[in-house]
């Protein structure tokens, strides 16, 4: 999301504690938009990480099983854009299954906006701007709700904050270039690509600021 501002997906890259890690991006949400496919590459280079992607809107005979393929990452990094299509087609192949599967062998699941908020029971999504903000099923491997974008749609948190008030499970809003950490349903910790960017805790009635690391080095006054 944020050209030349490498934190946080350097801090992904740093998760499995092996070197080169196999990372799969699925820009399912995307509809396999090919220009996110060519930023993916470019900023998960193969001097850094073994980079593939699946494409599921344009399968081509010769790409490796999804599922198989799947199973032997490191990493399943899930791209931004519509999270009802992206939760409908992985539905449709059984892909929730099988990263659940991946989940609890320990590869590690990441993503941004859509591919946030398709880990969470519930979650909050936007993308129709004609029309309100409005609650949607993730696949559930993190039992709470989860809202981003908080900070450059702020109707986004207040709609987060009545849905929660009205029976959606309690949750996590985050601000862009804010990440949240989870070892396996815990919240470990919130990271940051700028020293500002915020994450909550929302509950009914009320907002609680999460503290927040900066991956990037801390300024010194002169």
């Amino acid at each position: 999301m944020e050209a030349g501002n490498p934190l946080l997906d350097d801090y992904v890259l740093g998760l499995p504690g092996t070197e080169r890690p196999k990372v799969c991006f699925l820009p399912t949400a995307s509809g396999d938009a090919d220009h996110y496919i060519v930023r993916f590459y470019r900023a998960f280079s193969p001097e850094r990480c073994q980079p593939s992607h699946i494409s599921l809107f344009r399968r081509d005979r010769t790409a490796p099983d999804p599922e198989e393929h799947l199973l032997q990452q490191d990493i399943v990094y899930v791209g931004g854009g519509n999270v009802t299509s992206l939760l409908g087609v992985w539905r449709a192949h059984g892909l929730d299954s099988v990263l659940a599967e991946a989940w609890r062998r320990g590869t590690v699941l990441a993503g941004l906006s859509a591919g946030s908020l398709c880990w969470f029971s519930e979650a909050v999504t936007m993308y129709n701007q004609s029309r309100p903000p409005a609650p949607i099923d993730g696949i559930g491997l993190l039992p709470y709700s989860n809202c981003v974008h908080v900070d450059a749609e702020p109707r986004r948190l207040d709609a987060y904050r009545e849905l929660v008030a009205d029976g959606m499970a309690p949750g996590y809003a985050a601000e862009d270039s804010a990440a949240l950490h989870f070892v396996g349903t815990d919240l470990h910790r919130v990271v940051t690509s700028r020293p500002k960017a915020k994450a909550y805790r929302v509950a009914p009635g009320e907002v609680t600021p999460l503290e927040s690391h900066f991956l990037g080095p801390v300024a010194v006054a002169a």
